[in-house]
C-alpha cells in the first residue's frame, strides 16, 4: 500500500475517485453491507486499484471518516480562536459538531458510520479537546475525573446529538433547545457550576453561530 504523501498525480486521483464513491455509499449503508466490488465499480476504477490504497473495508471507512473529522476540526478551530477560556472552548466544539450536523447531515452519516478508534485520548484528532479538557482540570473549572474520562464523555455526548440530529432533522427552535439542554447537562456533568453552564448555552445559541 503506497502512503499517501507519495501518490503520483494518478494514483491520487484513483485514491479521490475510490474516497467519493464510499462517501455515496456510506450514506445508504454502514461499511460492512458493501462489497468492494461495489466501491470500485462506482469509483470506475479495477479492484486492484482499492488494495493498492487500503488494507481492507475498515481502513477504507476510517480514511474517509477522517476526511470529514478533519473538516469538522478545522471548523472548530476557527470557531474557537482568541477564546480562551477551555471550558467555553469544550462548549464550542460540540456547538460546531451540532451545527455540522444539521448543514451537512450525510457528511455527518458517513462520520457516525466510519468512527474507528477515534475515541482514544491520544489519537490525533482528540488532541484540542484533550488539552482544553486538561487545562480546564488544572484550572479547578472541572472535576477531576474530567482528566481521565472527560474525552470520552463529550465525544460519546457528541456524537449521541449529531445523531439525534441527522435522525429527527429538528426546526430552529428544537435545535436550539436541543443544544442548549445538551451542553447545560454535559457541562455540569464535567463539574461545571450549573448557572456557568447555563450561561456558556445561553452564549452559544444557534443564532449567535458565527
Amino acid at each position: 500500500m503506497v502512503s499517501q504523501t507519495a501518490l503520483s498525480p494518478r494514483s491520487a486521483r484513483t485514491r479521490a475517485a475510490l474516497i467519493a464513491a464510499g462517501f455515496e455509499l456510506l450514506v445508504e449503508r454502514p461499511i460492512d453491507a458493501i462489497p468492494i466490488d461495489d466501491v470500485v465499480a462506482k469509483a470506475g476504477v479495477a479492484k486492484g486499484s482499492f488494495f493498492n490504497h487500503f488494507v481492507d473495508k475498515q481502513a477504507f471507512a476510517n480514511a474517509i471518516a477522517t476526511e470529514v473529522r478533519l473538516e469538522v476540526e478545522a471548523l472548530v478551530t476557527r470557531a474557537n480562536e482568541g477564546i480562551e477560556d477551555p471550558v467555553e472552548r469544550i462548549a464550542g466544539g460540540m456547538r460546531v459538531a451540532a451545527k455540522f450536523a444539521l448543514t451537512q447531515p450525510k457528511r455527518t452519516a458517513v462520520l457516525l458510520r466510519s468512527q474507528g478508534s477515534s475515541t482514544a485520548r491520544r489519537h490525533p484528532l482528540n488532541s484540542g479537546l484533550r488539552v482544553d479538557i486538561e487545562a480546564a482540570v488544572e484550572k479547578g473549572l472541572l472535576r477531576h475525573e474530567a482528566r481521565e474520562s472527560g474525552l470520552l464523555y463529550w465525544l460519546g455526548l457528541c456524537q449521541a446529538v449529531m445523531t439525534n440530529i441527522i435522525e429527527v432533522k429538528p426546526s430552529k427552535e428544537a435545535f436550539r433547545n436541543r443544544l442548549a439542554e445538551i451542553l447545560i447537562l454535559g457541562l455540569t456533568g464535567l463539574g461545571v457550576p450549573e448557572a456557568r453552564a447555563a450561561q456558556i448555552a445561553n452564549d452559544m445559541a444557534p443564532e449567535k453561530l458565527p
